[in-house]
């Protein structure tokens, strides 16, 4: 049984198993469209995670819909050294909590170690980074690629919130280990088929408590740490959960690992992956209106990823297609986009960048699954 967050459901999904609001409360069967009015009951009911043992259940492209019959060579190239990094990061991850699982290892080294490769790694490769973790391949080790892309992603908001390095430092820590607390929780519930009841919902929600101990007691890491795992399902407006604080009662580094681990669950869920991930995942998180997520922080996080992320496909107003491959923090519309299609529908040889913070008369009106560039282009 996984647990899949409200603000990532969109009308249409369909799983290959029920999916569940509390215990045995169904809110759709298998194989059954959720609606728009589903997710917004249970939005107006609070209820901030549904669970389902499933996966979904996504169509294959009606014939017809593309022109392009292999991928093209202009989409996102995987930089390698990134690459490497990342999965060699997920291994180490891997490692060390299957140490705290076991009670062997609580020795701080290799997170320390770990967490600094990592944050010199985003200094100097941010976008790189970013893309990977938007559109890179899927890896079925979910936990541990989930507390190295949060960290990631928290470590760039907090750079664009020119965080000091030692915060910076106590913020990744944190991200990185916000849902150690989960080790703890019986493998059962976790696997269990069919609906949760209420003690064992209840169960699954004391990991941020789990968290924090093991943090603070176990691996002897200072509160600030500590806590970021204790609030990190904590609401701005009061109503998460262990303790139902709100507002500036959440530390900062709660709340930005509040935003970095929605946003990276929405992004890593699918085993597929297209650039329409990182707009669609945006425009969710952006669509929070101060009820989960501390606006100051949407903000640093919309000025450090663009409304369209790097490597999202995108149309300009004059027709012509690119791919985003830098963004200005002050202005996420207009981002630098390197051009693939022209206006006329060729295929651009080479590279030509139009920077559109420079180029007024243009501007971008929507972004566009490379599945359907065909008609896109034409």
């Amino acid at each position: 049984m996984r647990a899949i967050k409200v603000i990532m459901l969109l009308p249409g999904m369909k799983f290959d198993q029920p999916v569940y609001i509390e215990g045995d409360n169904l809110l759709v069967p298998a194989g059954v469209a959720i609606k728009e009015k589903d997710i917004e009951r249970l939005s107006r009911w609070d209820i901030e995670e549904v669970f389902t043992d499933g996966n979904e259940i996504v169509d294959p492209p009606k014939d017809g819909t593309s022109r392009l019959k292999e991928a093209p060579t202009w989409l996102p190239k995987k930089e390698e050294k990134p690459r490497r990094i990342h999965r060699s990061a997920v291994d180490k991850m891997d490692a060390i909590f299957q140490d705290i699982a076991d009670g062997t290892s609580l020795n701080h080294e290799p997170i320390d170690t770990l967490v600094k490769e990592l944050l010199d790694v985003v200094r100097q490769h941010k976008n790189e980074m970013i893309q990977l973790i938007l559109l890179g391949e899927w890896l079925e080790r979910k936990f541990s690629v989930s507390a190295i892309n949060c960290m990631i992603i928290s470590a760039v908001i907090g750079t664009n919130m020119r965080l000091a390095s030692h915060r910076l430092l106590q913020l990744a820590t944190g991200a990185l280990l916000h849902d150690v607390g989960m080790l703890k929780v019986e493998r059962d519930i976790l696997q269990k088929q069919g609906g949760l009841s209420s003690d064992e919902l209840t169960r699954i929600r004391t990991h941020p408590v789990l968290s924090y101990q093991i943090i603070s007691k176990d691996m002897k890491y200072p509160e600030e740490i500590a806590l970021i795992a204790l609030q990190h399902h904590e609401h701005w407006d009061g109503r998460g959960y262990p303790r139902g604080l709100k507002g500036d009662e959440i530390t900062l580094f709660a709340r930005i690992v509040t935003v970095a681990d929605a946003y990276e669950a929405m992004v890593s869920e699918r085993p597929y992956r297209n650039s329409m991930i990182g707009y669609t995942a945006m425009k969710n998180v952006l669509s929070d209106n101060g009820r989960h997520f501390d606006p100051q922080v949407l903000k640093a996080f919309l000025e450090s990823m663009g409304i369209f992320p790097i490597g999202s496909i995108v149309q300009l107003n004059n027709s012509s297609i690119g791919r985003v491959g830098e963004n200005h923090p002050a202005a996420p519309l207009r981002p630098k986009v390197e051009l693939v299609i022209d206006e006329f529908g060729n295929q651009i040889e080479g590279s030509e960048v139009v920077d559109l913070l420079a180029r007024k008369n243009l501007f971008i009106v929507k972004a566009i699954d490379p599945k359907s560039i065909g008609e896109a282009g034409e």
